[in-house]
């Protein structure tokens, strides 16, 4: 396929299908896609269901990846974009992950684990969810990860990466909140935290000090709205009086 030039608009980053198909076929010209690129939207090609057709390729299907899978060090996403910015694909997360959490707590005050957890999610859970006595606990759950004694209130927990199903602990009692595979994979392991990894001499898990840390931000991590709201009307709890009226009064 290739670009349709005078069907690219967009905003400041990139093209968001406004004018229609923007993608031709190279061989017949024919508009059969739009291609979305733009900056704050998931980047997607969406084709035109009466111009393609679907035959299958022959090749035999790629097999499943395993929860293994999410231990390795690019599985996981960071949460500042290379301009400086947090992540697009955090703050889907986060506010996918927040609509099951107010969920699964109904609505009452939690604790988060210390560490990575409490740092990049703490201001988002503050602001969608009450403080005060009684809070329930939260602690991180997934492969690899012995599971937590005594057991936590939620378990927060990876999706697969491809069915987005959410993993399941050995007690299937446990209530879990699903996460983002590549967000909880940086949160269980945030891995190299300077722009300059330790090497020579120098213990492994020791880093540098002749370098600043990254820098963040300047304003807090923020969930995206849309996806909080839209997930938690999903959700068969949000029928619960406590839930709708948090929902109401959000909305409002």
């Amino acid at each position: 396929m290739t670009l349709i030039l005078e069907k690219c608009e967009g905003y400041c980053q990139g093209v968001d299908g406004r004018a229609g198909p923007n993608l031709a076929c190279e061989g017949c010209g024919r508009a059969v896609a739009t291609r979305i690129d733009d900056c704050g939207s998931w980047q997607t090609v969406w084709l035109e269901p009466d111009a393609v057709v679907r035959r299958p390729s022959g090749l035999p299907d790629n097999p499943l990846p395993d929860w293994a899978d999410l231990e390795r060090a690019e599985h996981r996403v960071p949460p500042v974009e290379p301009d400086g910015s947090w992540s697009r694909r955090w703050e889907a997360a986060i506010g996918v992950a927040l609509a099951h959490l107010v969920a699964a707590t109904e609505n009452h005050p939690v604790t988060l684990p210390a560490g990575p957890v409490a740092e990049l999610l703490g201001h988002a859970v503050a602001r969608y969810l009450p403080s005060g006595p009684d809070p329930r606990s939260v602690r991180l759950a997934g492969p690899g990860i012995p599971e937590p004694r005594p057991r936590p209130d939620v378990l927060l927990v990876p999706r697969h990466p491809r069915t987005g199903e959410p993993w399941r602990p050995s007690d299937r009692e446990a209530t879990v909140v699903p996460l983002d595979s590549g967000v909880w994979a940086y949160l269980t392991s945030p891995g190299e935290t300077s722009p300059t990894p330790a090497a020579g001499v120098l213990p492994a898990g020791v880093l540098r000090d002749d370098y600043p840390l990254p820098s963040r931000p300047w304003y807090p991590l923020e969930p995206h709205d849309g996806a909080f709201r839209d997930t938690l009307v999903g959700l068969p709890a949000i029928r619960s009086p406590r839930l709708r009226s948090h929902h109401d009064a959000y909305r409002s």
